[in-house]
């Protein structure tokens, strides 16, 4: 079987060679109105054996039959028609050498020249039938499915769908917003509206699965378009790439399912890249929390501006080896070392800033589970707020250049023991900055899209198990960015430092938590409260229904970037913080939450703490 496999494309040999004999047949009958003489018929045998033999010779050494024509394109049939005038010219060539009567020059090009189009014709052929064998029974036709989009893209799907062994998609049609092409075919499939029509088209032709395939469109463009498929009911997927579509082999299974991240309406973000490359190039760069959301994210953004050396600490090996890996196979000649270590320990922080000697820090190393730290909130004082204290005092004492605090919106007006941690942690950067020749300097920002307990992981698996999906209140809204743009704006924002800044990013606008769950069940095929309910539990303690970026007293300064401003900075005496801590510290070793509590509103006036003991008395 094998060897017929491997023989089987020298079956057209035999087409060809019946397609030229015709061709010199028809041309001859043409020639001669009352049949060829016999005379010449020896002569005739012999041309078109002989041009036969050049055919077939040419197309061998051509490897003409090498082609898999059920994917024929329009460059290998021209192929074949160059190797075919290429035959032609030999036997005319041979005809001039050995002149034969009856056979003329111009029979020679009229018979090869039919004898080409034949050829060529059989191929065609041969891509129809076999193209016709690949579309599936009505039977097991696979989900209904609507394209948005007629470009190249599109293209490749609809062909990689007819050529895969797994029907689970079933064109129907096609939308496009050109006039032009409405109405008119794309293959075998027909454009049939433009985005007005999408609802209309999937109730009309019962459409179960649509996908937007227009890898280079706009990222607010994409998010319209999701907005408008999101009132269908249908399952909404995406293409990626044509790039990553190459590299994937397959269209069909590079598309995937809409995130939540493509319904931001987020302009790219653009990086000033010769101020980061002077700031990293050739640098000895920690970053505390490496193996976390942010902290891994900004270790793979070092990572290609060519640091001399990139420190990864953390205290969590999986994580830390895991991204230890990536980035050695993505960047081999990487100086990195990985280190396993707690920023709470000052003696191991001393010994390591020592050694390495860094020129930059990003301290992400932080407890940041609002519900969790509200349970414990001595771990978060001890990990937040004296881990930041140790690690500004090993970047103070070792020279480091500059020091860049990973904060939170939660650190304005907190209202909950992560969000005090964090604003105690600001103004430890901030009371440095005066006693220091290092920049210190803190980024404010809010939630971050698919970091580790975020809400949207816990939809997804949520979504996953078939519902509910949980909302702690039907109006909390939350600002989000993206994990790449967090990261990338952390190091543009690090690159403005003169210390002291407080530097806040562009978060865009607050988006409706329970929206997020109803776009999410809508996108996935399902009807929000229908097929999937959404259950609201009740806000957590020392959860907010909004979150800030910015404190009353807190002005905003533009900076040479649209998404990066500059918060006033607001004065932190070091020596009152220093001894506001240490009676933090004695606090610590009592285990009364409501009391540690208390110890962090007397630092941050702003903290409205959740007190127990308050709500036993309600």
């Amino acid at each position: 079987m094998n060897r017929l496999r491997r023989y089987k494309k020298y079956s057209f040999i035999p087409i060809d060679i019946v397609c030229m004999v015709l061709a010199y047949l028809f041309t001859l009958l043409l020639r001669c109105d009352n049949g060829i003489p016999k005379e010449f018929m020896d002569v005739a045998q012999n041309t078109v054996a002989v041009a036969n033999v050049f055919v077939v010779i040419c197309m061998l050494i051509g490897r003409g039959y090498d082609n898999l024509w059920k994917y024929s394109s329009i460059k290998d049939y021209m192929k074949t028609m160059v190797i075919l005038g290429i035959a032609t010219i030999l036997l005319l060539i041979l005809k001039v050498c050995f002149p034969a009567p009856f056979i003329t020059v111009k029979i020679i090009l009229f018979s090869n020249f039919i004898g080409t189009i034949m050829i060529v014709g059989s191929r065609i052929c041969a891509r129809v039938v076999l193209s016709l064998t690949d579309f599936p029974n009505r039977k097991d036709a696979g989900e209904r499915t609507l394209i948005i989009g007629s470009g190249s893209a599109a293209k490749l799907l609809i062909d990689d769908i007819q050529r895969s062994n797994v029907q689970q998609y079933y064109v129907v049609g096609l939308i496009d917003d050109n006039p032009e092409k409405i109405g008119r075919y794309i293959g075998a499939h027909k454009v049939l509206g433009d985005r007005k029509s999408i609802v209309a088209v999937c109730q009309h032709h019962k459409i179960e699965v649509i996908i937007i395939a227009i890898p280079s469109a706009h990222p607010v463009e994409m998010q319209k378009l999701i907005t408008i498929c999101s009132e269908t009911g249908c399952k909404v997927k995406l293409m990626p790439s044509i790039d990553r579509m190459i590299s994937d082999e397959k269209a069909v299974s590079s598309i995937r399912d809409v995130e939540i991240e493509d319904l931001l309406e987020r302009d790219p973000i653009l990086l000033d890249n010769d101020s980061l490359q002077s700031q990293i190039s050739g640098k000895t760069v920690m970053v505390t929390g490496g193996g976390g959301s942010i902290g891994s994210e900004l270790c793979r953004q070092i990572a290609k501006y060519n640091p001399g050396k990139l420190i990864v600490l953390d205290c969590y090996e999986n994580n830390a080896y895991d991204l230890q890996q990536e980035l050695r196979y993505q960047y081999p000649e990487l100086s990195l070392d990985t280190i396993i270590a707690s920023v709470r320990d000052e003696k191991r922080l001393h010994e390591l800033f020592e050694h390495y000697r860094p020129q930059l820090v990003f301290h992400a190393a932080a407890h940041k589970h609002v519900p969790l730290m509200e349970k414990s909130p001595q771990e978060a004082i001890k990990n937040n707020v004296f881990g930041t204290w140790n690690t500004v005092h090993a970047a103070h004492q070792y020279g480091v250049e500059k020091f860049v605090l990973i904060s939170t919106d939660k650190a304005v007006n907190p209202t909950n023991v992560m969000g005090a941690t964090k604003r105690i942690c600001e103004m430890i950067t901030q009371a440095m900055q005066p006693v220091s020749q290092t920049d210190f300097v803190a980024v404010r920002f809010g939630n971050v899209l698919g970091s580790n307990g975020s809400v949207i992981p816990l939809f997804k698996r949520q979504l996953k198990h078939g519902g509910p999906l949980t909302v702690t209140h039907k109006d909390i809204t939350r600002y989000f960015m993206t994990i790449p743009e967090a990261a990338q704006l952390v190091l543009q924002a690090a690159s403005f430092a003169h210390g002291g800044e407080i530097f806040v990013l562009d978060m865009g606008r607050p988006v409706r938590i329970y929206d997020l769950a109803e776009k999410l069940i809508r996108l996935s095929g399902y009807t929000p409260n229908k097929d999937i309910k959404i259950h609201v539990t009740g806000l957590r303690p020392g959860e907010k229904l909004y979150e800030e970026l910015l404190m009353a007293e807190e002005g905003l300064t533009n900076t040479s970037h649209n998404k990066i401003f500059i918060g006033q900075p607001l004065g932190c005496e070091y020596q009152s913080l220093s001894h506001q801590l240490d009676e933090l510290k004695e606090v610590l070793w009592n285990s009364d939450a409501d009391m540690v509590k208390r110890a962090v509103a007397k630092i941050v006036d702003t903290y409205s703490p959740d007190l127990d003991c308050d709500k036993q008395k309600a």
